[in-house]
Order: C-alpha cells, then sequence, then structure tokens
C-alpha cells in the first residue's frame, strides 16, 4: 500500500500512534485501515463493513457503513452510478476511495467513495432488523445469531472486551496472578446442591466397571474458589475470570445458567476492609475505565457499610410491604437488596457481618454469641442488588473440622482441611458476577441482554 501522490523512502507513525516500517514509501496503515501520507497530507482508505443505511439520489449516493469497531458509522458519498440492487441494509460491502473533511456538521469526516463491492447479500425483507424501527431488546433476544448486528448488541460486547480487559489489567498491575481453575470438578462449592452433572453420552460402562469417566461423579463448576484457595497457600494473591455454572431452574432477570465470574484470593489478611477495599478498587478502576475518566461519573463510587443486622432494622422499619420475609437470620432477597440501595442514596452499599447459619461452611466465625454472624460481605449496586459476594476464611483448623463435621462433609474436604495444616496464613476472597456488572453499569434491566448467548432454564438456543 503507497499513496499514489508521493514515494519517499522512510518509516512514519501513523495517526493512531502505531509505527508501520514501509521500504519505498512514506505512507502508515493506520488501524482504522486508512493510508495516511505525511507528507502530502492526503488520505486514501479501503473501508468494509455492513451497510446501516443506504439514501440514493438523483446525482448522489450516502451511505452509512459501520464495521464494528464503534457506535458510529462512517458516511459514504458515492456517485449515483455505483448503485447496485444488493446495495442493501445489512450487507457487507467493501469500498475504497478519499477520506475527506466533511461540510455537514454530523460528522468530522465521510468518505468519498470510487468502488463500492457488495461483498455478502442482505435480503432486507427477510432480515429480522428494520433500517428504520427501534428493537427492544426482549424482541432482539430472539436471534442470539443476529443480534450482534444490532447497535446495542455490539456496543454490549465492545464493552464487554473492554470490561474483560480492565479487569485483567487492574489485577496484573496489583501483583496477582491468574489462575485458571477447571470448569470440570467433584466439588460443590456453595453447597446448595444446584450443579449440572457432567457425564458421557455412552451410559456404558469401562472395562473395570466403573460408572462415572473420572471414577466419581464429576461437575461443571459453580466456582473458582476452593482451586484459588489451594493456589492462596502459595502466592499473596490470586484470581480466576472463567464461565461457571448454576442449575437454578429460574427464568428471572437475575438467573442464568451459565455465566462468568470474576474471583480473587488474597493470603495475610484478616480484615474485611480489606476486602473491601479490592472490591471498591476493582469496580471504581473497571469503571473508570469504561466511562473513560469522566468526571460526572465519579459521584458512583460514593460508599456506604451497614451490618447485615443493621440492614434488617431498616427494613423492619419500613412501611413497604415486601413479598419475603425480614426476620433476623433470613435470606436477604433481591428486592430486599434494592430496598436498601434506595434507602441508602442509590449509591453501592456494603452489608457485612451476615448469621453464621446462612454462609458456606469456609466463611470465618466471628464468634460473637449470642448472634452468631459469619466475617462476610456483600457489594450491593444500583438496579441489581447483591453483585459481589466475599468472605474471610475460616483459618483455624479446630473450627473448620468441627464446621465441615456438621454438614457431613469432613471425608469429601479432608484435601481443604490439609491446606490449613500445612504453612496456612489467613486469607479472604470474593466473586463479582461479571454480568451483573454489566447490567449495573449500563442500566440493563434483564441480564439475558449483557451476554452473547445466555443459557437459562428451557432456553439453550445455538
Amino acid at each position: 500500500h503507497f499513496c499514489s501522490k508521493c514515494c519517499i523512502k522512510s518509516a512514519q507513525m501513523c495517526l493512531t500512534g502505531q509505527y508501520i516500517h514501509f521500504q519505498v514509501h512514506k505512507c502508515a496503515l493506520s488501524s482504522n485501515n486508512s493510508m495516511v501520507c505525511f507528507h502530502c497530507n492526503s488520505y486514501c482508505k479501503l473501508d468494509s463493513g455492513w451497510v446501516r443505511s443506504v439514501r440514493p439520489q438523483k446525482e448522489n449516493l450516502f451511505l452509512h457503513v459501520n464495521d464494528g469497531s464503534s457506535l458510529q458509522s462512517l458516511q459514504v458519498v458515492a456517485s449515483s452510478e455505483l448503485n447496485h440492487r444488493l446495495l442493501t441494509f445489512g450487507s457487507a460491502v467493501e469500498i475504497s476511495g478519499s477520506l475527506v473533511t466533511s461540510p455537514s456538521r454530523k460528522q468530522e469526516v465521510e468518505l468519498q467513495a470510487d468502488q463500492i463491492d457488495v461483498v455478502g447479500e442482505c435480503n432486507p425483507v427477510d432480515f429480522p432488523f428494520k433500517i428504520k424501527k427501534k428493537h427492544g431488546l426482549e424482541y432482539i433476544r430472539q436471534f442470539p445469531h443476529l443480534r450482534c448486528r444490532t447497535n446495542a448488541f455490539s456496543s454490549l460486547l465492545r464493552i464487554r472486551s473492554e470490561a474483560t480487559a480492565a479487569i485483567q489489567q487492574y489485577f496484573k498491575e496489583k501483583g496477582f496472578i491468574q489462575v485458571h481453575t477447571p470448569v470440570l470438578t467433584s466439588n460443590d462449592c456453595e453447597g446448595a446442591g444446584e450443579l449440572f452433572q457432567v457425564e458421557v453420552s455412552s451410559k456404558n460402562q469401562d472395562e473395570e466397571g466403573h460408572q462415572h469417566f473420572f471414577s466419581v461423579p464429576a461437575y461443571l463448576t459453580v466456582s473458582g474458589q476452593l482451586h484459588l484457595e489451594v493456589m492462596a497457600g502459595a502466592f499473596p494473591g490470586v484470581y480466576t475470570f472463567g464461565p461457571t455454572f448454576r442449575a437454578e431452574n429460574s427464568q428471572s432477570r437475575r438467573h442464568l445458567a451459565e455465566f462468568y465470574m470474576v474471583e480473587a484470593e488474597i493470603s495475610f489478611t484478616q480484615s474485611l476492609e480489606d476486602l473491601m477495599k479490592v472490591m471498591e478498587d476493582l469496580f471504581r478502576s473497571t469503571t473508570e475505565h469504561l466511562l473513560d475518566q469522566c468526571p460526572e461519573d465519579v459521584a458512583l463510587y460514593h460508599k456506604h457499610v451497614i451490618t447485615y443486622t443493621e440492614a434488617i432494622n431498616i427494613l423492619n422499619s419500613s412501611s413497604k410491604k415486601f413479598a419475603f420475609k425480614t426476620d433476623w437470620g433470613c435470606d436477604l432477597q433481591t428486592e430486599h437488596e434494592k430496598y436498601l440501595v434506595k434507602h441508602c442514596g442509590d449509591f453501592p452499599l456494603f452489608v457485612t457481618d451476615y448469621p453464621y447459619a446462612l454462609k458456606p461452611f469456609y466463611a470465618r466465625d466471628n464468634q460473637d454469641q449470642p448472634l452468631h454472624t459469619a466475617a462476610a460481605v456483600d457489594l450491593l449496586v444500583p438496579g441489581v442488588g447483591e453483585m459481589c459476594g466475599g468472605s474471610l476464611r475460616e483459618d483455624r483448623l479446630d473450627l473448620l473440622k468441627t464446621r465441615l463435621a456438621q454438614a457431613g462433609l469432613d471425608e469429601a474436604y479432608g484435601w481443604y482441611l490439609d491446606l490449613r495444616r500445612f504453612g496456612s496464613v489467613p486469607h479472604g476472597g470474593f466473586g463479582m458476577g461479571f454480568e451483573r456488572y454489566l447490567q449495573c453499569v449500563l442500566g440493563v434491566d434483564n441480564i439475558k441482554d449483557v451476554i452473547p448467548f445466555p443459557r437459562y432454564s428451557r432456553s439453550c438456543l445455538l
């Protein structure tokens, strides 16, 4: 590729700051596929994308073409002679021409096309999305194979990508080690029994008479926490970011059968404040990255902290009638969580010190009878409710053995007790529902609209 107006031996930097070396000319290929000549300041463009609008006129043809890199489409101006019956909404095109300053205030530049090639046809009659109609999220959810073509969902996918990168960058900068925890496991981390059991398609026994492929029942993971605790015995900070699965027979707006979790484990800590700081910093840095450091959004990070007992008192003093009980010892439901967030000014809210009986065996006992609470914390956010949940882990071997014995899990989790016997340190961790984070940031009501291919009860399209 080179600019026909000049040919000078040099290597230059493109407008986006990327160095591209050329042997026989002074042009640089920018990330948006532009040929930029710094000697004569002219532009040559090869644009590929999908047509978002077609507006033919007597002498000119106007197109809007989008390549998925941003919400904004590129306006293309061409001679009416380049119009073609296959040039329709949704069709894929390749266009060559010159990128020039636009006379319109609606865009800074436009592409004056010399050639337009339709490389992928699209029948606008059969295409489920119409050019001038605004489709709701519930409608486009019916087309998981096509909804990435819509503005709403292409934006969501770019945001997921940026949020993923920001989360990974945060943990990298803080010195955490990423661990690829297994998807297949013999553990039920949450102890709730909401598991997908994995079996081979053939039910035949093997030569030794084993009915299970792994000799023990295997499940899709509900959490990577227990595996992270293994690694927390060797590293001060570890995390994992991957798919998790829950066999909850629910089609509510808050539940998925497959979703992504960000989970972290921090060693050498006996303080919930340490966990809360990481949770808050992760939320803050990721959101600042997505919002490109917008000052008006700083108010989102005002923090409130209340105990579970204080939360129950707030609920019981309310005049609102709740569908679920608000007695001390009852788990907080979504309606409770959303009310508490609104009560505290619609800011993110930490709730700490939950009843010991509500938390899994690994949560640290506060030993604060008669209440008897666990050193656990949830982060509640506007519009969603619980987004993060974490706890200090029980590092006292005698208390952990007693708790496992009471739950009938002492044999199954003998290996977990070994973690406390050999060089154990005080530690704690948390998990953040990635899709719920996106719901909070984007204000999306239904969790099924922030994941590319939603899996839930009685639905596994594609």
